[in-house]
């Protein structure tokens, strides 16, 4: 698929890989849209690259969601690709945790009940569309879990499944469905996390280069030999990721 000449709309398009995503799609002569709840980190972005368009939404209110979606379908009818890029990890300990009802809560509908609640609204606007897409954020945990993260890695092996399931049903039309399976990326939302991380520009170049050549799951880095190791040794690979 060519990488150019659309109008992009990305959550959590604001900072981290999100707004790697965007600038990089900017430079390459896309209209994109950015959104997210932060209305600061809005404002940033703007500064940074006053070629994106913000958007607030707070992904963890339903009502917001769908209300973002006729806004952003009104303003710009010639949307045709969605990337679902907003995420958040909370690390807790079941055992520690007195009461996790709210971080479980906000973890399932930030990272995954968002994401297909985004897909449904947007999906009848898309499937007018020539061409077509939507792009899927999830993650090496997603594939193998860590213990600190147990709501995290599941939202994300269920954005996995989501995915693949959205694609087959919709092999029959226009609507082309990738999914990035990043390893760990430096990020705020990683910091302090773990070693060996990449940056989210080269997260965006392996992206670039996958989308371009149709490649519907994109494999990020060290997750090409994470899923080899997992298809030759399941329990190898668990035992590498199991402590992040």
């Amino acid at each position: 698929m060519k990488l150019t000449g659309h109008c992009i709309l990305i959550t959590g398009g604001s900072a981290g890989i999100g707004l790697s995503l965007a600038k990089r799609l900017a430079e390459k002569g896309n209209k994109v849209i950015i959104a997210s709840s932060n209305v600061n980190r809005l404002d940033q972005a703007i500064q940074a690259c006053p070629a994106l368009i913000a958007y607030p939404c707070n992904l963890e209110n339903p009502a917001d969601v769908h209300n973002f979606t006729q806004n952003v379908l009104k303003a710009h009818p010639d949307l045709n690709i969605l990337i679902n890029n907003a995420g958040i990890q909370l690390n807790y300990d079941f055992l520690q945790e007195p009461d996790p009802s709210s971080k479980i809560n906000r973890e399932i509908q930030i990272n995954l009940t968002s994401t297909i609640q985004l897909c449904s609204n947007f999906l009848t606007h898309l499937t007018a569309k020539p061409n077509a897409a939507i792009v899927n954020v999830s993650s090496g945990l997603g594939l193998v879990p860590k213990k600190s993260a147990p709501v995290y890695c599941a939202t994300k092996a269920a954005v996995h499944l989501f995915t693949k399931g959205l694609r087959y049903q919709l092999e029959a039309t226009r609507v082309k469905v990738f999914e990035i399976i990043p390893p760990l990326v430096s990020t705020e939302m990683t910091e302090g996390r773990g070693k060996g991380k990449i940056t989210p520009d080269q997260l965006v170049n392996e992206f670039v280069r996958g989308f371009e050549r149709d490649r519907y799951e994109i494999l990020i880095g060290k997750i090409k030999l994470l899923r080899m190791i997992q298809r030759i040794s399941p329990s190898l690979a668990d035992k590498l990721l199991k402590n992040g």
